[in-house]
């Protein structure tokens, strides 16, 4: 996984929430099309199947599969400086939010398998380091795995650093399924830290082109602009300078108009094809 490699700093919610700018306020429907469209635009990325899609499209980025329930045991180094990625997020020693997991599976289950290698994670938190961890460390991950505490520890801590905080700031936005995953997808890359790459400097960059829904604009319109100010963001770095997962995925679905991320769903990342019927 790219994640928190991709990932790295906890996120942080930058603003409330706001309601979407209705879409029919111009031509009043009859009542009952005014509660069916309603309970459409009340559906948001953290409705559970919706939730399960936004898995699938990003394991598919992180792991060539579209199975991210089989990503809890994964863990290796993929030399892009940050030390070990892991689980269903791209959890990296060397960004901070893999030592935050064990550290709240430890508080969950004190004495686990992986418990023993809290001083080494601190140690190597900002570097690309394995000391400490190597030899043992990658067979006890997998082993936490087998773990039911240890994989609600990764659900857990993938809700509250990235998944929570990309769904608050889209709704907030004003801007429905696909936009609200357009911003998941940036925060597990990019993590939400002050550099100029992270999630919150892409949409500051995007907001010098364009206007989110909440603020009168363009939805597309305004997904666009992230969306090119977050392929700026990926070609700061080699390891994330192959944009396919935007230019052959995201924004297939946005040129499609598939602003609910409804199904099926067919693209393409890093030459692979997946689908979802």
């Amino acid at each position: 996984m790219l994640g928190t490699a991709l990932l790295a700093v906890p996120v942080a919610a930058h603003a409330t929430a706001a309601p979407a700018p209705s879409r029919a306020a111009s031509a009043p429907a009859p009542a009952a099309a005014s509660a069916a469209e309603a309970a459409v635009a009340a559906v948001g990325l953290d409705d559970p199947a919706k939730k399960d899609i936004a898995m699938q499209i990003v394991s598919s980025a992180e792991n060539s599969s579209l199975d991210w329930k089989a990503q809890y045991k994964y863990i290796e180094d993929i030399d892009d400086g940050r030390g070990y990625t892991a689980g269903i997020i791209g959890f990296c020693s060397g960004t901070g939010d893999m030592l935050d997991l064990v550290e709240y599976y430890t508080q969950v289950k004190p004495g686990n398998v992986l418990a023993k290698y809290l001083p080494a994670l601190r140690e190597v938190d900002g570097t690309d380091s394995h000391a400490g961890l190597d030899p043992n460390f990658t067979k006890d991950w997998a082993k936490a795995a087998q773990d039911a505490e240890f994989r609600k520890a990764q659900d857990h801590e993938r809700d509250r650093v990235y998944f929570n905080p990309a769904v608050k700031q889209g709704k907030s936005d004003g801007v429905g399924v696909l936009g609200q995953f357009i911003y998941y997808d940036a925060i597990v890359m990019h993590g939400d830290g002050g550099d100029s790459t992270s999630f919150r400097n892409i949409r500051k960059r995007a907001l010098s082109k364009a206007k989110p829904p909440s603020q009168g604009g363009n939805e597309t319109t305004w997904l666009n602009a992230f969306l090119d100010a977050r392929v700026w963001a990926m070609k700061q770095e080699e390891a994330h300078s192959d944009t396919s997962r935007v230019d052959t995925a995201q924004r297939v679905f946005l040129k499609k108009g598939n602003l609910a991320l409804n199904t099926p769903l067919d693209w393409k990342v890093y030459g692979d094809s997946f689908h979802i019927g």
